[in-house]
């Protein structure tokens, strides 16, 4: 029997997390549901995909990821149940699954478009309720993925930033703050060493600050209160303060750039 997870930027709050387990267990009392995160900043696409793309790998194959970070909803965008060779995605058609189909091996994707497999009346506001949680339970019910309406040909792409060199410099961009305060990157390990291949020592500049090191394996590498750069779970570059708040003390946040030149 597969899983439901649950991927929003809702918060705890408010019901609304709630409620949509309460639209899932009343189709199918006996799913079983996986609150992934409710803290994705509001409205970031791009932190939901991310999170999305470091999670959903680590549950069993056949697990069912709704997902509803969604600043058009109510809009002409539409809305979307994906199959992978691995799992299956519903949510929002705006780029927030972009990155777990790049990944797992693309297989069918229909519009959530047949009032059969929706609530009775749809809010224009919380899709997340009316029209996802009950695709999702549905789904899990075993209803056909054709059944929920037509298919799709095109998927729209995440807009994700990527490092930009310029001679010695390399531009990096924040992609993410995590609940640490340790700022994600979009640096990942191939164009770090295709870009400095003798792991000559970095400076990372910032707008107001800056330090140098070589690229750590982690927080311990470097004494308390002190700068670390290093690959994290993520796959991604991050930077740190070990014991502190690397946004804070550098003033950096999502869409801000950092400077990385070699030594």
């Amino acid at each position: 029997m597969s899983l439901i997870t649950l991927t929003t930027d809702f918060g705890l709050c408010d019901s609304y997390v709630g409620v949509m387990k309460g639209v899932i267990l009343s189709i199918a009392p006996t799913a079983r549901i996986v609150d992934l995160c409710h803290g994705i900043p509001p409205q970031d696409i791009v932190a939901g995909a991310l999170a999305l793309d470091q999670s959903t790998s680590f549950f069993p194959a056949g697990t069912i990821h709704v997902a509803v970070v969604d600043p058009g909803v109510g809009s002409a965008r539409t809305t979307v149940i994906i199959e992978t060779e691995r799992a299956t995605y519903i949510g929002p058609d705006n780029g927030l699954f972009d990155l777990v189909v790049q990944r797992e091996r693309f297989k069918h994707a229909v519009e959530l478009k047949y009032p059969r497999y929706r609530l009775p009346v749809v809010s224009a506001t919380f899709h997340g309720r009316d029209i996802f949680a009950p695709a999702a339970a549905h789904r899990f019910s075993g209803v056909p993925m054709d059944d929920f309406g037509p298919a799709m040909d095109y998927l729209p792409k995440l807009k994700l930033t990527h490092p930009l060199p310029h001679g010695e410099t390399l531009q990096v961009h924040i992609l993410r703050v995590d609940h640490f305060g340790n700022i994600v990157t979009d640096l990942t390990p191939s164009v770090l060493s295709a870009w400095n291949p003798d792991t000559t020592p970095l400076t990372f500049e910032f707008l107001h600050s800056n330090f140098t090191g070589v690229v750590s394996t982690t927080y311990a590498d470097v004494p308390e209160g002190a700068p670390v750069a290093y690959f994290g779970s993520s796959g991604r570059l991050e930077i740190a303060i070990r014991n502190g708040n690397a946004a804070g003390f550098f003033k950096a946040a999502r869409g801000f750039s950092v400077a990385v030149k070699k030594w």
